[in-house]
């Protein structure tokens, strides 16, 4: 892969000298390398040709509209190759919130809360121009909760088991209608926050693949998820969106859904990050 990578700059940044390349971290979509401490280079890992043609173009494209929109530092493309499936953006500032928590954690509410106001309250007709629309009944994903539970059951604790069952045979939430839908980033898990870690401030956002027009109690569920239900709350504090009581259950309702999915997925590839995050945080997510 370091020979690829060498051979793509080359081609799009004709004389950058490539002195390190480290592989940062794989997701379900894509692959992400760093060369020299810099440069950040996405990978898309669909298989067929035209789906990583897609998949770089639509994200590319969108992350130019999406850094005009955020009040935080986003991605934004220095080349695209579609062919090969990848772009490349400047490095920024700061680490993955998932594995360097912040001294002052409610200090991040504020800018979570800006940020999220601002994406859901862009014009829907003008960015989903750039996304699609991701929407799913809730009973369905519910019934992917309990497959997800069946193959992690043997590594949860006995008094979570309780709670998750509890859960997991209660009814599902209404699902949103047409015109709660807004524009999201649809993927809003602390991995994906960058942070100053002595400072306790939000440096960028990252990984934008999975944006859409989707339901915004989904990106507000996974604070909720990772960050727990007080930072949640401070973030309701400076969000302008619409979040009513039925908003509220949906976005439990979803952290629940997403830490069961993350727990098995880590557990099931290996990747155990995503496996002892969603552990750790079964406490507050199923309290």
């Amino acid at each position: 892969m370091t020979e690829h990578i060498i051979r793509l700059l080359n081609r799009h940044l004709s004389g950058y000298e490539v002195r390190t390349v480290e592989r940062l971290g794989e997701g379900q979509d894509n692959a992400v390398y760093e060369v020299n401490g810099e440069l950040v280079i996405r990978q898309s890992k669909a298989e067929a040709p035209d789906e990583r043609r897609e998949a770089v173009e639509r994200e590319a494209a969108l992350l130019m509209v999406v850094s005009d929109l955020s009040p935080l530092p986003v991605p934004r493309p220095m080349f695209v190759d579609e062919e090969a499936g990848v772009f490349a953006y400047r490095k920024l500032p700061g680490r993955p919130l998932n594995f360097h928590p912040v001294k002052e954690p409610a200090c991040l509410a504020a800018p979570l809360g800006d940020f999220l106001s601002r994406l859901h309250t862009a014009p829907v007709e003008r960015m989903e121009a750039f996304v699609p629309r991701d929407i799913y009944p809730l009973s369905e994903l519910r019934e992917e909760a309990e497959g997800h539970y069946r193959d992690i059951v043997a590594q949860v604790p006995p008094t979570a088991r309780r709670q998750i069952e509890k859960f997991l045979a209660a009814e599902s939430p209404p699902d949103p209608d047409q015109e709660t839908l807004t524009f999201c980033h649809n993927d809003l898990g602390s991995e994906h926050l960058l942070v100053d870690v002595e400072a306790s401030a939000l440096t960028g956002v990252i990984d934008w693949t999975d944006a859409a027009i989707a339901d915004p109690a989904y990106d507000l569920a996974l604070v909720f998820r990772d960050l727990g239900p007080e930072i949640y709350e401070r973030t309701l504090a400076h969000y302008e969106g619409s979040h009513d009581d039925t908003g509220h259950e949906r976005a439990v309702f979803y952290a629940r859904c997403a830490l069961l999915e993350d727990i098995a997925y880590g557990l099931r590839t290996g990747i155990r990050p995503y496996a002892d995050a969603g552990l750790a945080h079964l406490g507050h997510t199923f309290a």
